[in-house]
């Protein structure tokens, strides 16, 4: 009967051992907030497979890195390409994720035919309001109940703190913002609405948007959270004053998410240079083709730790954080600004293997 129980208790070991989990981000920071990715469509279409493996293990959020954008989905008048937005929002309620719509208002990426009529002229105010309220519409129809939250606005505050001189504000001044707004929240009253930008670390971008919230709550109308993006560099911004920026947009009540987050680990690009001058100057552009030697890899992962610590510090105001790319063979940086040049920015590198930041909190 001894030898039976000892038995049992061997291959019940056994099984315990073979049937645990391995630790995952989701995991690890879900006290503190959803952890999300902006997915491609190698990702969307199940091509890129190690990638998909790597989201839906890691990740409990998703949004659109393009199939979403102006002019990939509402191509011409009166013509949508809903066939790549269909497939990335299936994907996510297929896996039970988070899913963002990225986005609705941004001066790039929109099909040009949006601001001008057929004699080529920029149109009306009147048109164009009918044109977002029919794009807003349209979309946030289709997707209700399944899409948890939208980037109603996109990048509309420059660094001093005005308004981008976009065609959006030339031709509806400030008032495209709470018009985008008042019309995301007819169409889908249960989704989340945001704005969002980059460098918001920036004071002037910073206060300007401050007051844009606080004028949205004053009329009444929806906004749920701030998009800070973290483009990040080695370089920029400091921790303490994207604390600052953080903070002050949680003392307007809403909440803050952390959005298309990377860091370049290679010598910031002074963009006033002209980057094709000499051969040279392009070699010290892509220092590291051929891998992050050790020493600027552990600058890089003390300063994504630093940030992550920060977002964890401040998890009763951070909603989400979202990688603009799952490993770093994704990311928008590589080949920019110049071909070839080769980046490290992201969770995951290009063998699908996580930074070594990330292992502290999987282990805790």
């Amino acid at each position: 009967m001894k030898r039976f129980l000892l038995a049992a208790a061997v291959v019940a070991a056994a099984a315990c051992t073979t049937t645990k989990q391995e630790p995952t981000l989701k995991d690890a920071f879900k006290e503190n907030f959803t952890i999300g990715a902006a997915i491609n469509e190698w990702q969307i279409r199940g091509l890129d497979t190690l990638g998909v493996q790597t989201l839906t293990k890691h990740f409990n959020s998703i949004v659109a890195e393009n199939c979403m954008k102006h002019e990939e989905i509402h191509p011409a008048e009166g013509v949508w390409n809903f066939e790549l937005a269909d497939k990335f929002v299936e994907f996510g309620v297929h896996n039970n994720m988070e899913i963002i719509g990225h986005c609705l208002v941004w001066h790039s990426q929109t099909a040009p035919w949006y601001f001008f009529d057929d004699k080529g002229q920029l149109v009306t105010p009147e048109v164009l309001k009918a044109r977002i309220k029919d794009h807003i519409t349209t979309i946030m129809t289709r997707y209700k109940g399944k899409i948890h939250g939208y980037d109603v606005v996109n990048e509309a505050i420059v660094e001093d703190g005005s308004y981008r001189k976009s065609l959006f504000y030339q031709i509806l001044g400030e008032e495209f913002i709470p018009f985008a707004f008042e019309c995301a929240r007819e169409a889908d009253p249960d989704a989340e609405l945001y704005l969002n930008d980059y460098g918001m670390n920036v004071p002037g971008r910073r206060d300007t948007y401050v007051k844009i919230i606080k004028d949205l709550q004053a009329r009444g109308l929806r906004i749920d959270a701030i998009g800070m993006q973290g483009h990040m560099g080695m370089d920029y911004p400091t921790v303490e004053e994207f604390e600052e920026s953080l903070l002050a947009f949680a003392g307007t009540g809403i909440k803050v998410m952390i959005t298309e987050w990377d860091m370049s680990a290679l010598p910031t690009v002074n963009m006033g240079a002209n980057v094709a001058d000499t051969e040279e100057y392009q070699a010290k552009l892509n220092p590291y083709p051929d891998g992050l030697p050790e020493e600027p890899a552990a600058i890089w992962n003390g300063r994504m730790k630093d940030f992550m610590d920060l977002f964890i510090k401040h998890s009763d105001k951070v909603q989400r954080v979202t990688a603009w790319g799952i490993s770093d063979r994704d990311s928008w940086k590589n080949n920019w600004p110049v071909r070839g040049r080769t980046e490290y920015p992201l969770l995951f590198d290009r063998d699908y293997e996580m930074k070594p930041f990330l292992n502290e909190y999987l282990t805790k």
